[in-house]
């Protein structure tokens, strides 16, 4: 696909996969509209890309309805049309489940599949005007099978896959690419702030850099796949445990032996 002169939608645009995810589509010359929460890491984003591209900003809650209207209102106003909407907001509480309190369950919920679903259904029509593209939403391995200690953002990313999945197969023949990318653990402050509080079986997966990600989302955008899994080792295990839950029990020790000495490993590093 070729991306200048398009307009591109990027949630949790401010930082991490986000901002690297808006830094290429900048790169290729396609036209911004960065959400998040902070208005401050907007503007700063904004600033670093504005010399290779138009970027606007709109600090809002993606969980609130009304405010999911107002920006592809926005988008629409500024650019004159949509044409890509990435889902890559994303909000996580790492605790037991039943240790975890109602509103953060809640709001696992709502940030990571509420507001993708509110605004796929909004952006479709701006997309199918423009004459087709594409939504790519950001999953999670943890979307493909059961990861203990994580619950609520396994459901959310189980079900913003199958967002992906029925969607493709409701409107297939349609001039929408719907695509998903499922990555393990990220060099992200989403989970390198919060080591100790982050399972082991986690750090047991390869560790993607943003930029990875970010190239991943841009290539589904324009490609045949459906999902990109990162890496084929996350795939095959997730596919197995989720198929054959008992593969998933008997090497999960092991695992978390792997992932245990890699935390370690990191956080040696952060000390140095």
């Amino acid at each position: 696909m070729i991306f200048k002169d398009k307009t591109v939608i990027i949630t949790g645009g401010s930082e991490g996969v986000g901002a690297a995810t808006a830094r290429l589509f900048a790169e290729a010359g396609a036209n911004l509209m960065l959400v998040a929460r902070g208005k401050k890491k907007l503007e700063a984003i904004a600033e670093e890309l504005r010399d290779k591209t138009r970027v606007e900003i709109f600090a809002m809650d993606v969980s609130d309805p009304e405010a999911c209207v107002n920006l592809l209102k926005k988008a629409a106003f500024e650019y004159g049309r949509v044409d890509i909407l990435i889902n890559n907001a994303g909000h996580h509480v790492r605790a037991a489940f039943e240790s975890t309190p109602v509103e953060d369950l809640a709001k696992t919920i709502d940030v990571n599949l509420k507001a993708p679903i509110m605004l796929t259904r909004l952006a479709i029509p701006h997309i199918q005007e423009a004459g087709g593209g594409a939504i790519i939403n950001v999953g999670s391995l943890a979307g493909r099978t059961y990861v203990p200690g994580s619950t609520a953002y396994a459901a959310s990313k189980a079900g913003l896959r199958s967002l992906t999945y029925t969607l493709a197969e409701e409107m297939i023949g349609g001039d929408i690419k719907f695509g998903i990318v499922s990555p393990g653990p990220i060099d992200t402050g989403f989970i390198m702030t919060d080591i100790d509080g982050t399972t082991n079986l986690v750090f047991s997966q390869p560790i993607s850099t943003p930029e990875e990600v970010a190239q991943a989302v841009l290539d589904l955008c324009g490609n045949n796949v459906r999902e990109q899994c990162m890496h084929t080792s996350g795939r095959i295990l997730t596919t197995l445990s989720y198929l054959f839950p008992w593969i998933g029990r008997t090497i999960r020790p092991m695992l978390e032996k792997k992932g245990a000495r890699v935390k370690a490993k990191l956080k040696a590093e952060r000390k140095e």
